[in-house]
């Protein structure tokens, strides 16, 4: 048997902790260009606003404007549709975004984005920049650009959190209503956990709801979209995004999307573009819309996606017999012991959930409920929206 010397034995553990060593940089060097900077957001109360309990409100208004105000942008969207006599026609929309990172990533909303080919950016004065689209989640209303400007001229707009919010708490807007750039309004916390839907579009007519949406009676309209909603130390807490409002303008009812939702979509539209969520695969319809149904609440599924979650797990969709009779499919009535009356109540329980993860759906089949085990996947058609 080769036996080693002592200094043999040194020389090779020293080796090994060399090569050990760089094996690790070189996977955090790498992983690291992979991962979203998340460690960019800054959360820390940005210096320059005194403490609000040793200022003025109006003291506070300023500073928060002043401070705040450079790193809110005006987004401009263009896009080009061809009429029928072949003649381009070009349409702009606008909007309003927070700087986020030092690498020039804004945080908008979806809808203020949606279908634009051309995106420019302003801050102050007159000069704009181009922008490119990062990502984009249709289901919370949110959505990243970066732009293309010299990293020492942004300014970061820090974020707080939305979960300790309290009703009457003093909140600040910046945006672009109307076209007029970095305009504030202020005003309280009229409300939590309000109902918010995202918008309506092709196979989700009525929206998703977008979970715990803050209202406020700041006044926000037309080109607030997408502009922060900041508490009184200058932080972003809220996303503003709807207003509720007969005549289309401010009716001092106001919608925001809560900031710890963006915490949780923003690093994954950054590194995919998307967001991947699990799904069950299916075409559905709530049961208290349709007559004749053997049970008051739960959903229905119309139709389950060929490779889906539900297909996969033997989920039973509606069907239409040879002689024109309807064979209704499988009723989810309950998810992991929790119950399920309507399609809002799927979201919900899903958005808790993981890609991979086993949840046992609870069905009223043929007069009787079972229990079937559903390993939940990305659906197929999941970037179109269509199923859930």
């Amino acid at each position: 048997m080769y036996k080693l010397s002592a200094r043999q034995i040194l020389l090779i553990a020293l080796l090994s902790a060399f090569f050990a060593a760089g094996t690790v940089a070189c996977f955090n060097r790498f992983s690291s260009n992979l991962q979203p900077n998340s460690e960019a957001f800054t959360e820390a109360p940005p210096s320059g606003i005194t403490d609000p309990s040793q200022a003025t409100d109006e003291q506070n208004n300023i500073e928060v404007y002043r401070v705040i105000s450079p790193g809110v942008a005006y987004i401009t969207s263009t896009s080009y549709q061809r009429d029928l006599f072949g003649q381009i026609q070009e349409g702009e929309g606008s909007g309003s975004g927070s700087v986020i990172d030092d690498q020039g990533h804004i945080l908008t909303n979806y809808h203020v984005v949606e279908g634009a080919q051309k995106l420019s950016v302003r801050f102050s004065g007159d000069k704009t920049y181009p922008a490119k689209y990062v990502g984009g989640d249709p289901d919370t209303d949110l959505a990243v650009i970066q732009v293309e400007m010299p990293r020492d001229q942004l300014t970061i707009v820090p974020l707080g959190d939305s979960d300790k919010l309290t009703v009457g708490q003093k909140v600040l807007a910046i945006g672009n209503p109307f076209g007029l750039d970095r305009t504030l309004t202020t005003g309280v916390i009229s409300g939590l956990q309000r109902p918010l839907r995202s918008r309506p579009r092709p196979g989700d007519p009525q929206g998703r709801p977008i979970e715990g949406a803050i209202q406020t009676d700041a006044s926000i309209n037309p080109g607030n979209s997408g502009g922060p909603l900041l508490d009184s130390r200058g932080r972003m807490i809220g996303i503003n995004s709807q207003i509720l409002s007969p005549s289309g303008a401010s009716a001092g009812v106001g919608f925001a999307v809560p900031i710890n939702i963006a915490k949780r979509v923003v690093p994954e539209l950054i590194q995919n573009g998307s967001v991947r969520r699990p799904k069950l695969g299916i075409g559905t319809r709530d049961v208290n819309t349709l007559r004749g149904m053997p049970l008051e609440d739960g959903i229905l599924i119309i139709q389950t996606t060929p490779g889906g979650s539900a297909a996969a797990a033997g989920l039973r969709a509606t069907t239409q017999t040879e002689d024109g009779e309807i064979s209704l499919g499988d009723i989810i009535v309950g998810i992991d012991g929790q119950k399920v009356s309507n399609n809002d109540d799927l979201y919900r329980i899903l958005d808790k959930r993981q890609l991979g993860d086993v949840v046992k759906v609870e069905v009223f089949r043929n007069g009787s409920r079972v229990t079937v085990p559903v390993r939940l996947l990305e659906s197929p058609d999941a970037r179109r929206g269509t199923r859930r």
